[in-house]
Order: C-alpha cells, then sequence, then structure tokens
C-alpha cells in the first residue's frame, strides 16, 4: 500500500464509482489511456502533482499510472478535495495527501510531501508546487526535466519567473492550449461556478444583477450562463479591448465603483488580488452576494470584511453572513475561495476531458524527448488539433478537409 494522507479510506468505493463515470465522459483521455498503455511512455518516471482532487483529476492520474508514471498528488486548493476520490486513489497505489477542508499549514505540508520526492515532471494547478520547488528546493531543478501548468493564474506566476530568468525547467502552458482555454475556462467555469453559486445560495437568478469582475475566457463563460438564466449582467474590467469587446457582447461595461451600488450578486474571475475591497463593499447593497472564481482565495478582501463587522455566523454550508458596522449585511460565498470547486463539483468530466488529455500528453513529450530550455513554452499545436479531432470524434461529428489545390492557393502569395 502507498503512503497517503486522505479523510477516510472507507470511501474508497463511493470514490471508485464516481470515477467510473467520469470514465464514462472523458472519451479523448481514455481512448488516449487505451492507445499508449502497451507502449507505458512514462515508464520509470515520478511526477509530482499538485491538483484539485476530483473525479476528473483522478481519471488523469489513473491514465498517468497506466502509462507507466509513479504519482504523487497534492490538492491545489484546501477546499475543493473530494474525499471519496482521494481515498479510492489512496487504495490504487497513488500517494495521495488531500482532505476537503484540510488547514493552511497542512495544505503546505501535503505540497512539500509531493515535492520532496524528487520528482521527474511537475504538474500544477495554481503554480504553488512550481513555486515551492523554485523557493525551497532549488538543488532540485535540475534533475526535474519538466512540468505543466493548468490555469491561468499559474501560467502568470511562471511568466514572471522566467522574466526574472529565475525559472528551473521547462513548463508547458496547459492553460493556454486552445482546446484548455477555450472550452474549460469558458463552458466549464462558467456552468460550474453558476453550479456553485445556486448550491450555496439556491436564489433566483432570473432577474437579478450579476456583476462579473473580469471579461477573459472564464468572465466570458459566467457571464453568458448568467445572462442566458435571466440576470442582467454587468462587466467590469481593466483591460480596454476586453471591455469594448464585453460591450460588443452587449454587457453593461462601467467601473467596480458603480457596479457596486447596483450588483446583487458579485463574481471575480481576474486572477488578481483585492478585486472587491472595502471601498467598494461600504457601497453595496444590504444582502448583496460575493464571490470568487479566480485560482486564489485573494480577490475578494475577506480582510476587509472581517475589520469591518461586528459579527459573522455560518448561514448556510459555504455561506458565511457578515452584519456590517454600517448596517448593512453582505455574503460571502465559500470562504472567498473557488466557488465552483468548493460549492459544486467543479468542471464537468466532459470539458476537463480536454484539458486533462493535454496534460497528459505533455507529461508524454516532456518524459520521451529531450529536456528543454527552462522557459515557459506553449502546448505545440499538433496535440491541440489532435485533442480536438479526438473530442469531434467522440461526439460523432466528421468535417471537411483542404483539398492539395486548396492547400496551395493557401501557401502561396502570388495572384491566381
Amino acid at each position: 500500500m502507498p503512503e497517503y494522507w486522505v479523510s477516510d479510506i472507507n470511501k474508497a468505493e463511493e470514490g471508485v464509482a464516481q470515477l467510473e463515470w467520469a470514465e464514462r465522459n472523458m472519451p479523448v483521455l481514455m481512448s488516449l489511456r487505451k492507445k499508449y498503455s502497451d507502449e507505458k511512455p512514462l515508464r520509470g518516471a515520478k511526477i509530482a502533482a499538485c491538483l484539485h482532487v476530483t473525479k476528473e483529476t483522478g481519471v488523469l492520474v489513473r491514465t498517468l499510472k497506466a502509462w507507466g508514471a509513479e504519482v504523487y498528488l497534492a490538492a491545489s486548493n484546501p477546499l475543493s478535495t473530494q474525499d471519496d476520490i482521494a481515498a479510492a486513489l489512496a487504495t490504487e497505489g497513488v500517494c495521495v495527501f488531500a482532505k476537503k477542508g484540510e488547514s493552511e499549514k497542512e495544505y503546505f505540508w501535503a505540497i512539500e510531501k509531493v515535492a520532496s520526492i524528487h520528482p521527474d515532471i511537475v504538474i500544477d494547478d495554481g503554480a504553488d508546487l512550481h513555486s515551492l520547488l523554485h523557493e525551497k528546493h532549488p538543488e532540485m531543478l535540475n534533475k526535474i526535466k519538466g512540468g505543466a501548468e493548468e490555469t491561468t493564474t499559474g501560467v502568470v506566476r511562471l511568466r514572471a519567473l522566467e522574466k526574472e530568468k529565475k525559472l528551473g525547467y521547462p513548463v508547458f502552458a496547459v492553460n493556454d492550449a486552445m482546446t484548455k482555454q477555450m472550452f474549460d475556462n469558458r463552458y466549464g467555469t462558467g456552468q460550474s461556478t453558476i453550479d456553485g453559486l445556486l448550491r450555496a445560495t439556491n436564489i433566483l437568478i432570473s432577474g437579478k444583477t450579476i456583476v462579473v469582475a473580469g471579461y477573459g475566457w472564464v468572465g466570458r463563460g459566467i457571464a453568458t450562463r448568467a445572462r442566458g438564466m435571466g440576470a442582467e449582467v454587468i462587466i467590469t474590467e481593466v483591460d480596454p479591448v476586453k471591455a469594448l469587446e464585453a460591450v460588443m457582447d452587449g454587457y453593461r461595461v462601467m467601473k467596480m465603483e458603480e457596479a457596486a451600488k447596483i450588483g446583487d450578486v458579485f463574481i471575480t474571475a481576474t486572477g488578481d488580488k483585492d478585486v472587491i475591497t472595502w471601498k467598494y463593499m461600504e457601497k453595496m447593497k444590504d444582502g448583496a452576494i460575493l464571490a470568487n472564481s479566480g485560482h486564489f482565495n485573494v480577490e475578494v478582501s475577506v480582510k476587509d470584511l472581517e475589520e469591518n463587522s461586528i459579527s459573522s455566523r455560518e448561514l448556510r454550508r459555504y455561506m458565511k453572513e457578515y452584519k456590517m458596522k454600517n448596517g448593512k449585511v453582505l455574503y460571502l460565498l465559500a470562504e472567498g475561495r473557488l466557488l465552483n470547486l468548493v460549492a459544486a463539483e467543479g468542471h464537468p468530466s466532459e470539458v476537463m476531458d480536454m484539458s486533462f488529455a493535454n496534460q497528459a500528453l505533455i507529461a508524454k513529450k516532456v518524459w520521451t524527448e529531450p529536456r528543454l530550455e527552462p522557459k515557459v513554452y506553449k502546448v505545440p499545436l499538433d496535440i491541440d488539433q489532435n485533442i480536438a479531432m479526438l473530442k469531434l470524434k467522440s461526439m460523432g461529428i466528421e468535417i471537411d478537409e483542404l483539398t492539395p489545390k486548396q492547400k496551395e492557393y493557401l501557401d502561396s502569395w502570388k495572384l491566381d
């Protein structure tokens, strides 16, 4: 049996059932698992992973193991772990260190546990594991053949490392793959954020004014789903191009200072800190709801809520009521952490199918090809397009192909 740290190992049977359901809805990853299982392209690789421990992650981990890897897994968020999945993976030989509701100290202890194996490949979601290795274990960096990063926030941190010329090994920005960013971030987060909002509050979305901070792929997804359910959606942005796009998509765009006065629900999706502070909270309606779908719990200032309230209580699971000194009541969902993974189950399996197919193929590429220079790399276009084709095939959809003459025409500069 592997070393593990989970909430309740007796939940393994429940977890296995959930993994089976996810596998049924992840045909791309399952086809890749089958294709390379005999070849074992990851034989001998030690993989340290810091990911949301969900059923979809479980399918990825099972695939990496089927390809010959030894996998060590920690959670990338203290509240996102599905305890039955952690238990199931532990019984299947994965060294998993994750419990839903772990303390901050336990969270970083678990990441340290997976870092301590001297990994060959690092797979991360948010770059906490990448950062820990660079800050505390620089002696390990030369041994690491490469890594991958799952989310926008993590890619931003890694590009900062690269800019300072401190990145110690090559990392592929899986988040930036088209089959990840355009689908996982938009359709996955859009749907699952609304799912988390409903589970935490059970409010009627129709007729509400929902303020979405940030109009990247995540913000687009949330805004689309909220509008589709009858909400009036307001976008706040700092990027003029994205703000203009939101206007052209039919949304009202304004400063947070103005949106704060009229919003019923506020959802941050920027990846930056202090998006909603007391400066805006004090202008909000009595009963306004605050939530976050960015990776870290820094977008909504919990500190400001605490300092400007006279009392607080858990009114519902994943919903905390703050009675403010100004007489108003504000509600914070999921402790300001990822709403879709804390109060709901995260992205649907169908969309994580493509994201984790990217992760698996990048791990294979890192392990089987010569070590690259320490930089942040894009996922190769052929991998991206192969995943898209496999997804279309699984849906029973065929598309046209260019004829030789069409290819020749597109490659030529001459007038025809």
